[in-house]
């Protein structure tokens, strides 16, 4: 019996990954993960405290100073990942269930995107990790000086539970890649893929403690993580108001910090485009993953002569989606990932409809069993609306428009997100000017929601958080430059 089959056997109780073993947390305790389609629980998890962090920290130190991993060329660390993609490939259906159950997710979807981004990250980073290079400064003519690339040393990752294992690969590949030695805190909501990670990660030749898998509760294990004097970097997916608390610890230790954050991202169309494709491909970014997508187009700009007709298109689209279990086929949402969340989006309806918006489509919860909620669109919405400012993660959409380009551009960065933005024209100086203008880490014109392992990922600041994930600039993330000076004799 493999790893996997050990950790997640009929009736699962998974342990803690500390140090290359799996244990109980030290105080004993344990939480229940549930299938957000069914309120099923799906497995006994152990719940890592305060001393499961310190023990977790020291052993990702251990690992960092001593034994194999500091001692691994840069070739054997990309060998390591790719065997690692390896195993993520050779099992991906088993991976699909997992994380799919777990998250509530189209089986379909999570096959189709979440794990081949996954494994073409491990291959992008398993690429570079021979190639992490200093250079030659001639600085002196009497003296030898150069620079040389060294891992920033031992890193807490903490990804969210809306693309759990996607995000938890986005962070540890590049980590991996430039020598690091890693403790991962996954959502309590979706646990089980980083677990399973854990034990690929081993089976693959990852040394023992080079990464530690730690599930727990913020505000007890992410607490002690994040305010914990050997971490040398936080790397965090998740919500702005987590991002302010992250800081304010990290800044007791001065630890470097890298936030990736909150979206209320506009997608904008103008009244050349081609109005079928946009129709489409926005509604695709508005309500996949049931909208719990931090760069969802959850505010469609349209300019006012095609409003009407848009609305109506995007209104048919959004009661034609199926809603039901991930295992079930021709399914294209799923339910959304707790009570919580549901009473969030549910919240934030309401609100539309006291503030004045239409609701076109949708508006309601889906069923009295699962955390489903209907496809949500709004129309008549004004930019000072709530629904039209805040993040609601969940899948609501609001339908504002415009009457010129000044216009687009003013309610597009009405907001305090810059995370993500799309441009719909045919008009290629239009769509140049508009990229230009917008406040958005990444603009998509005539399109919607693509990423690449190849292309930086982060928004321009705000409440959408500081630096990048992915390209090679995430390897600046997880390496420092040191300067060697040899001083010539004589």
């Amino acid at each position: 019996m493999n790893a996997h089959a050990k950790l997640f056997a009929l009736a699962p109780r998974t342990k803690l990954l500390i140090g290359g073993d799996w244990g109980d947390a030290a105080q004993g305790k344990r939480f229940a993960t549930l299938n957000p389609a069914t309120e099923e629980t799906i497995a006994d998890v152990a719940e890592a405290g305060a001393a499961d962090i310190d023990a977790a920290v020291a052993a990702a130190r251990r690992a960092r100073k001593s034994g194999p991993w500091p001692m691994m060329s840069g070739a054997e660390r990309g060998r390591i990942l790719n065997r690692l993609a390896a195993i993520l490939r050779e099992r991906t259906e088993e991976l699909v269930q997992l994380e799919s159950i777990d998250g509530g997710k189209p089986f379909a979807a999570t096959r189709r995107m979440d794990i081949p981004a996954a494994i073409d990250c491990l291959e992008y980073y398993a690429g570079w990790a021979d190639k992490i290079a200093g250079e030659v400064i001639p600085a002196r003519r009497d003296a030898l000086t150069y620079t040389q690339r060294v891992p920033v040393g031992v890193v807490a990752v903490i990804v969210p539970w809306n693309f759990a294992l996607m995000n938890a690969v986005w962070k540890i590949a590049p980590a991996l890649a430039c020598g690091c030695t890693i403790v991962m805190k996954p959502s309590e909501l979706t646990p089980l893929s980083a677990l399973w990670l854990g034990a690929a990660a081993l089976e693959a030749g990852l040394p023992p403690g080079v990464l530690n898998i730690v599930p727990g509760f913020g505000a007890d294990a992410g607490a002690a993580l994040v305010s914990h004097k050997d971490i040398d970097k936080i790397s965090f997916t998740g919500s702005p108001q987590t991002g302010q608390f992250i800081m304010r610890a990290a800044a007791e230790n001065i630890t470097r910090i890298g936030l990736e954050l909150g979206g209320k991202s506009p997608s904008v169309v103008f009244a050349d485009a081609n109005l079928d494709q946009a129709v489409r491909q926005t509604a695709s970014g508005a309500f996949f993953n049931a909208g719990q997508v931090c760069s969802a187009a959850t505010r469609i700009i349209v300019d006012h002569s095609i409003h009407d007709a848009f609305v109506d298109k995007l209104a048919t689209r959004a009661r034609g989606l199926r809603l039901g279990d991930p295992r079930e086929a021709d399914i294209n949402l799923g339910p959304v990932i707790s009570q919580k969340q549901m009473d969030r989006v549910l919240s934030y309806i309401a609100i539309g409809k006291a503030e004045g918006a239409q609701t076109v489509s949708g508006g309601a919860r889906s069923g009295d069993r699962g955390y489903f909620i209907e496809p949500t669109v709004f129309a008549g919405v004004t930019g000072d609306m709530r629904v039209a400012r805040e993040e609601i993660f969940g899948p609501v959409v609001s339908v504002l428009s415009f009457k010129d380009e000044e216009e687009a551009v003013a309610l597009a960065n009405g907001t305090a997100y810059s995370l993500a933005a799309a441009v719909w024209t045919k008009d290629i100086d239009r769509a140049h000017r508009m990229s230009d203008r917008l406040d958005a880490g990444t603009v998509w014109i005539n399109t919607y929601g693509p990423t690449d392992a190849r292309l930086p990922w982060g928004g321009m600041g705000g409440q959408s958080g500081i630096g990048r994930d992915l390209g090679r600039s995430a390897l600046d993330n997880y390496s420092e430059q040191k300067v060697v000076w040899l001083q010539r004799a004589g």
